[in-house]
Formats: structure tokens, sequence, C-alpha cells
């Protein structure tokens, strides 16, 4: 099971750097990184919620299920 981290793809969409989108979520950066890296275990609906607002888009343009088998 693989879920893949789209957020530098929706950052480039929406020309946003990381830099930015952590001033208008009030995420750290180191936080963000690891979120867009894909090496979080978990991400809080709370925070998806945020993230979604600030680049206008939704859960499922961030957040992918690719099957592995």
């Amino acid at each position: 099971m693989a879920i893949i981290v789209n957020l530098d793809v929706m950052l480039a969409r929406r020309k946003m750097s990381l830099t930015e989108l952590s001033e208008k979520v009030d995420i750290t950066m180191s936080n963000l990184s690891i979120l867009k890296t894909g090496k979080a275990k978990a991400i809080r609906f709370s925070t998806l919620e945020a993230i979604c607002e600030a680049l206008d888009c939704q859960p499922g343009d961030i957040l992918e299920y690719r099957n592995e088998g």
C-alpha cells in the first residue's frame, strides 16, 4: 500500500512556495517538508483542511492511493 502526497504538484499549479503555504496554514516549514516528501506517517484532518483551503483544492488533489501489488 502506498499513499502518495502530491503537495509539490499542487504548489506548482498554484504558483505558491512552501514558505508561503507555511505562513498561510501556520505550520512549520519542517512539518510541511516532511509531508511534501512523503515521509509523514499521519496528517490531521484540520491540517489537511487548512492546506486545501490555502491551495483551493480537494484532499484527493493532494493525497493519492497506489496499489503496489
